[in-house]
C-alpha cells in the first residue's frame, strides 16, 4: 500500500508548490552574497522542480496514495493539481506565449531542430536493445520473462512514451500485451528515467552558453529570434490595466475551452466514424488522444492570433503571464518525482538509465558534428521523451520565444511515436533471444 501523504487536499498541496515557487523566484532576485553563487550554478528552474520533488519523496505531498475508506475498502486517490496545470494552464500558456509569434522566424531556425529532434527517435529506437544487450551480460535475469511477462513487453511501453507519450504508450500495452500486474513497474522506470533526464537538461541550460562554445555552434538565428521577439515586445510595452489583464485571460481560457471542445469532438468523430482509430493496435489509435488535439488547437489558436491586433498584448505582459501558468506545470511535474523510487527496482532502472545515456549519447554526438546549439539538443530530446508537457517548458526556459518549436517537434513526435516504438520493441525482442 502507498503512503498517505500529510497532505491530501489539494487546495493545500498547490499552496505548497507555490511557496517553492515563491522561495526560488525570491532568492534567485537576490543579486548579492550566498544565492548570488548559488544561481550561477543551480538553475532556479531545476530548483522549481526540485523542491516539490523533495517535498513528495519525504511523504508530505505526493500524485497519487492509497487509503481506507469508511467501508473498510482500500481504495486509490490521487492528486488533481498535474491534471489542471497540464490540461487548463498548459494550453492557456502556449496560447499567451504564441501572440508574438514571428512563425517566419521559426522556419528560419533551419533544420537543425528537426535533424535533433530526429537523433533523439533515433537513439531511444537503438537505446533500447542496446541496453537489453548490455545489462543482460551483467543479470540475464532482469532481461529475460516469457510469454507476457517478456521484459521487452514491458519496455516497449517505454519506447512508446519516450517517442512519442501516453498515448503511444497505451497503444504499446495493448499491442504487445504486456502482464498487467508488472506494468506499473515500467511506469516507475517511466517517471524516474524521464524526470532524472528532464532535471539534468534543465542543469544545462544555466551553462548553454559555455556548452555551445564546446559545440562550436551556430545559434545566431536563436538570437536573432528572440532579439526580434524581445523588441517588438520593447517598442508596444505599456502599463498593462485591470481591463488589460481580464483581456488576456479571457483570450486565453476561451482558447483553452474551444482546446477542449474541439478535442472532445475530433477525438469522438474520429472514434465514432472510423474503426481503424477505435484499434489500439493500430499506429492511427493516438490521433484519438483528446491531449494530443488540446495541446494542437491551443498552439494554432495563438498562431492564428498573432496575425492580429491582439499580438499587442505581449506588450501588456501575456508571455509573462504564461511563464507563470508554465512554471506551476514544472512543479506540479516535480511533484510527481519520488526520489526514493529511484531504489525500488534497480534492475529495470538500470536499463532506463542504459537507454537513455544512449539517447544522450547520440544527441550530444551528432550537435557536436552539425554544430548544433544546446537548445536543439535539449528540445528536441524533451520532445521525444517528456511530450507536449515538458517540451515546451524546457523550450520557454530558453525564451517564451521558442516555445513554439518545443510545441511543434512534441506533436510530431505523437505522430511517429507508435511506428518507432514498434520497432525499437522488434528490435528488443531479437536482443533479449525471444
Amino acid at each position: 500500500m502507498e503512503n498517505t501523504p500529510f497532505f491530501t487536499d489539494d487546495t493545500i498541496v498547490f499552496g505548497i508548490l507555490m511557496l517553492c515557487l515563491g522561495l526560488v523566484f525570491y532568492t534567485s532576485s537576490i543579486k548579492t552574497g550566498f544565492w548570488k553563487s548559488f544561481y550561477k550554478f543551480v538553475p532556479a528552474i531545476l530548483l522549481c522542480y526540485l523542491l516539490p520533488a523533495i517535498f513528495n519523496s519525504l511523504g508530505i505531498i505526493s500524485p497519487h496514495w492509497e487509503e481506507v475508506n469508511a467501508n473498510g475498502e482500500l481504495v486509490e486517490k490521487s492528486s488533481s493539481v498535474y491534471y489542471i496545470a497540464s490540461r487548463y494552464l498548459l494550453p492557456a500558456s502556449l496560447v499567451l506565449m504564441t501572440l508574438s509569434i514571428d512563425l517566419k522566424g521559426i522556419f528560419n531556425l533551419g533544420p537543425k531542430a528537426l535533424i535533433m529532434f530526429l537523433t533523439g527517435t533515433f537513439g531511444i529506437i537503438i537505446g533500447g536493445p542496446i541496453a537489453i544487450l548490455l545489462i543482460s551480460l551483467v543479470s540475464p535475469e532482469t532481461v529475460g520473462g516469457a510469454g507476457f511477462d517478456a521484459v521487452w513487453r514491458g519496455l516497449s511501453t517505454l519506447a512508446g512514451s519516450w517517442i512519442g507519450g501516453g498515448a503511444n504508450q497505451a497503444a504499446m500495452l495493448e499491442i504487445y500485451q504486456y502482464n498487467p500486474d508488472k506494468y506499473g513497474g515500467m511506469v516507475l522506470v517511466d517517471i524516474v528515467v524521464a524526470n532524472l533526464w528532464m532535471a539534468i537538461l534543465l542543469i544545462g541550460i544555466g551553462k548553454s552558453e559555455k556548452i555551445d562554445k564546446w559545440l562550436n555552434a551556430d545559434n545566431t538565428a536563436i538570437e536573432s529570434l528572440k532579439e526580434k521577439v524581445s523588441s517588438y515586445a520593447e517598442s508596444i510595452t505599456r502599463n498593462p490595466s485591470l481591463t488589460d489583464y481580464i483581456i488576456m485571460l479571457s483570450i486565453a481560457f476561451v482558447a483553452v475551452g474551444i482546446a477542449h471542445w474541439g478535442a472532445g469532438g475530433i477525438s469522438s468523430f474520429l472514434s465514432g466514424n472510423f474503426e481503424v482509430f477505435n484499434d489500439k493496435s493500430s499506429s492511427l489509435s493516438s490521433f484519438t488522444s483528446k491531449f494530443f488535439w488540446m495541446v494542437t488547437i491551443a498552439t494554432a489558436i495563438g498562431i492564428l492570433l498573432s496575425y492580429t491586433k491582439m499580438k499587442k498584448y505581449e506588450g501588456a505582459g501575456a508571455s509573462k503571464i504564461g511563464s507563470i501558468f508554465i512554471y506551476v506545470l514544472v512543479a506540479t511535474i516535480g511533484m510527481k518525482m519520488d526520489l526514493g523510487m529511484i531504489f525500488e527496482n534497480p534492475g529495470l532502472i538500470a536499463i532506463g538509465l542504459v537507454w537513455m545515456t544512449i539517447h544522450a549519447g547520440l544527441l550530444i554526438g551528432v550537435a557536436k558534428l552539425i554544430k548544433a546549439p544546446y537548445f536543439f539538443l535539449a528540445v528536441g530530446s524533451q520532445a521525444n521523451v517528456g511530450g507536449a508537457a515538458s517540451a515546451p517548458v524546457v523550450a520557454a526556459a530558453f525564451h517564451p520565444s521558442l516555445t513554439t518549436v518545443g510545441v511543434l517537434l512534441a506533436v510530431f513526435g505523437y505522430v511517429v511515436g507508435t511506428y518507432g516504438a514498434i520497432l525499437c520493441t522488434i528490435l528488443m525482442q531479437i536482443a533479449s533471444g525471444s
